[in-house]
């Protein structure tokens, strides 16, 4: 792609999100879809609960809309689509129980992880069978297609459930997530464009610019929140794009960010129960740094930065 059309692209989302974004947000608060706060967060979180949430639908609705205008509806591009959808609807089930039990636990742990394995299978049977790429997966540094063969396919599962997850971990302050997702996405954008996917570059830069524009309304302090609802949605169809550029193996590199929020609970658990000890003072990490002293709007701009250093690092690679 040229430069003109990842400005034009970009734009564009930025705009629809805007506008999408201040539309939902009276909707919100008028059906009273409102933010609860888990007892067992940062105290300083409670001034936050009633802050409409589901924000994540408009983001969605401005990438389906700059997808299908920065591109024709290929069959990937229609699957990226649906796909995103779906993972949203996993979401947007969860949080819709948590507004009107008005209570902070939605769907159950193995209910999500359930339905988000059958979803990744389904996708990975989608390219094995429905596109080019067959079973292999791109692998950095030695520059070769390795064949994955049966393993394919519970790889792809694996990698969508885990970039899920650990954006939604990455959803815990204001401007946080959406900020770190762009970054992301673009790093990802400009691979996918190495990699001539051109429909999940344009699905990774309607991304950047919904999450920019969302961010307009959702920078401390925050007037809306994504949600499950935008959170899943944004991990699994991006997972799902960066998959059809068979660059799977660069997601630790380019999104570290989300590779140490998801560590930092993973180790804060099997720490807690083995030894009776927190490593942090709370997980995910960004809480740690916020416990620590740090002001929120602190802890963002430092993973903002780190995400940024990642994604260049991850790009350099690529040359490499």
């Amino acid at each position: 792609m040229q430069v003109y059309q990842y400005i034009v692209i970009i734009a564009l989302a930025v705009m629809a999100s805007s506008v999408f974004t201040s539309i939902e947000i009276p909707i919100l608060k008028h059906r009273q879809f409102q933010q609860f706060i888990r007892e067992e967060g940062p105290k300083s979180h409670k001034k936050k609960e009633g802050t409409p949430t589901m924000g994540g639908i408009a983001i969605y609705a401005s990438i389906c809309l700059v997808s299908m205008i920065g591109t024709s509806l290929t069959r990937d591009m229609g699957i990226l689509l649906i796909f995103g959808a779906l993972y949203g609807l996993i979401g947007f089930a969860d949080d819709f129980i948590k507004v009107t039990q008005k209570h902070n636990l939605g769907l159950r742990a193995w209910q999500k992880l359930l339905f988000q394995i059958v979803l990744g299978v389904g996708f990975g049977y989608y390219v094995v069978k429905y596109t080019n790429l067959g079973t292999n997966v791109w692998v950095p540094f030695i520059d070769k297609d390795v064949d994955f063969g049966m393993w394919f396919i519970p790889f792809v599962a694996f990698v969508i459930v885990a970039v899920a997850n650990s954006v939604n971990l990455a959803d815990g302050l204001d401007g946080l997530c959406a900020g770190v997702t762009a970054i992301f996405a673009f790093g990802f954008a400009l691979i996918a464009d190495g990699f001539s996917a051109f429909p999940s570059g344009v699905y990774c830069l309607a991304i950047v610019g919904s999450c920019i524009g969302f961010m307009f309304f959702n920078k401390f302090p925050a007037q809306v929140f994504m949600g499950d609802t935008g959170s899943m949605a944004l991990g699994g169809g991006l997972a799902a794009a960066v998959i059809l550029t068979k660059a799977e193996l660069m997601i630790p590199f380019v999104g570290l960010v989300f590779v140490v929020e998801a560590l930092s609970v993973i180790i804060q658990v099997i720490g807690f129960k083995t030894t009776g000890k927190r490593l942090f003072r709370m997980a995910p990490i960004h809480h740690h740094f916020e416990l620590g002293g740090m002001k929120e709007t602190s802890v963002v701009k430092m993973f903002w930065v780190f995400a940024a250093i990642c994604c260049v690092a991850g790009l350099l690679i690529m040359k490499i």
